[in-house]
């Protein structure tokens, strides 16, 4: 529609949208170009012969389905590893993970009393100094010592 271009941004302004966005009724071109004011407009916009299209978007389908796919375990090869080690898995998470898991394995070795207090809290100061790599290594540390039986 050429000559309804006015008209055009006139309903692109009452719609709140952008102008190409904005729907004319290809049966009603003379109606619309006979409208030249913004109520004469509004009018149009009621009866329906005026419409704002509704938006587009940005599909998530394919997001979804890479998500899915990696919720797997696909794609998560060396060519898909952006960033160091330690930024995808930081080193005070990873120590958080290990020293939780030895102090819970400390204290459930106090709680059936098959260590004493003294014992406890020497391994706990080994602990925290980094003396273990694992909860297993805690463990056959103790063995080797001969503080836990076999």
């Amino acid at each position: 529609m050429p000559g309804a271009r006015n008209q055009k941004r006139l309903a692109a302004d009452l719609l709140k949208c952008g102008q190409t966005r904005v729907w004319m009724s290809p049966e009603h071109v003379e109606e619309i170009e006979g409208a030249i004011t913004r109520e004469d407009i509004s009018k149009l916009i009621g009866k329906g012969l005026i419409a704002a299209k509704p938006e587009k978007g940005v599909s998530r389908g394919r997001a979804k389905k890479i998500e899915a796919q990696r919720a797997k375990g696909r794609r998560r090869g060396s060519g898909s590893i952006k960033g160091s080690t330690h930024a995808r898995l930081p080193r005070k998470e990873r120590w958080m993970r290990t020293i939780r898991a030895i102090r819970d394995q400390l204290k459930t070795l106090r709680d059936e009393k098959k260590i004493d207090e003294k014992t406890y809290r020497h391994f706990y100061m080994q602990a925290k100094g980094g003396a273990f790599r694992s909860r297993n290594h805690l463990l056959s540390h103790m063995k080797a010592q001969g503080v836990l039986k076999e």
